[in-house]
């Protein structure tokens, strides 16, 4: 795309950009000032938009968050193309929503259409790692869990990478990192991550939650080979608690979470006391290893609360 402005232009002084506020509305006259020369010392991103465009009115709310929450990595510059035609036609704007990002006064990523906010921070930080800053910790770890939600558990890793370049100590990105990578099935590097940590880390839940997932995906893969057998010793004699107890903990290991937690609350419910409570005590790290906060963990451990006080 070329750009018509002379970037060396005296509409405004170098600095000027980066003392303004986080988000502000820019003109044909302002626009070098804005954008051009402010970019100089931060990206900046343009949303060129429309009062009557539906999707803009979807997409600039969330751009304005992501941009305050980056808490001044970043810029963000609104250009209305109906009040700035000329501008609009200069920069080749065919349709809207169009966002363009300006780093050293240059143009270097954009898109067209509105994007869920998820994308929206992963495009906003590699924005920000291009320009050699850092998003805030907060904002990394949203942006990832937002990753891993969605099953891109290889952009959460890379994401939690950044943080943790910037912040080796933060418990919060070792565990959500460990745990991208035992969903892709990296167990050596999620073993090496949280092997050698200091006390006060190691100690953390997220820490201790990918320990127990690395443990019980071990113990799975044993028990996968044995699916058969643990399935026909059920069909049966469906007292045979061990063989249950094994069943959920390679169903787990295959990522059946809801089925393994219904083994374990099968033993619980025909013999609460079997082998000194191990199906309970199995449970709860199974909900240690899956997040406290889980939605398959809230579950199962509301219906084990049922059956240990009824």
């Amino acid at each position: 795309m070329d750009i018509i402005f002379d970037p060396k232009g005296q509409a405004g002084s170098r600095g000027s950009g980066a003392a303004a506020d986080l988000v502000k509305d820019a003109t044909e006259a302002s626009f070098v000032a804005d954008v051009i020369q402010t970019s100089r010392d931060v990206p900046v991103i343009v949303d060129f938009f429309a009062t009557w465009c539906g999707p803009c009115k979807q997409l600039t709310p969330v751009l304005e968050c992501v941009v305050r929450a980056a808490g001044g990595a970043v810029r963000l510059v609104k250009v209305d193309i109906d009040k700035n035609q000329r501008l609009a036609a200069q920069l080749r704007i065919q349709s809207v929503p169009t966002v363009y990002a300006f780093f050293q006064g240059q143009p270097v990523d954009g898109f067209q259409g509105a994007l869920p906010e998820s994308q929206v921070k992963a495009w906003v930080e590699r924005l920000v790692q291009l320009a050699g800053g850092v998003m805030p910790a907060g904002e990394l770890l949203a942006a990832a869990k937002d990753a891993a939600a969605r099953g891109a558990h290889d952009e959460a890793a890379e994401i939690l990478r950044a943080l943790l370049a910037e912040e080796p100590e933060n418990a919060e990105a070792i565990g959500l990192l460990g745990r991208a990578l035992i969903a892709q099935q990296r167990f050596d590097e999620a073993k090496a991550l949280v092997a050698t940590l200091p006390a006060k880390v190691e100690a953390h839940a997220e820490i201790q939650g990918v320990k127990a997932a690395l443990e019980l995906a071990e113990k799975g893969r044993e028990a996968q080979g044995k699916l058969v057998e643990l399935q026909a010793r059920l069909a049966r004699n469906a007292d045979d608690h061990q063989a249950r107890f094994d069943y959920a903990v390679a169903l787990n290991a295959l990522g059946r979470r809801e089925e393994a937690a219904e083994q374990l609350l099968q033993i619980i419910r025909r013999d609460r006391a079997w082998n000194d409570e191990a199906a309970r005590l199995q449970l709860l790290k199974f909900f240690e290893a899956w997040g406290l906060t889980d939605e398959v963990t809230v579950a199962a451990r509301r219906r084990l609360s049922s059956l240990l006080f009824r």
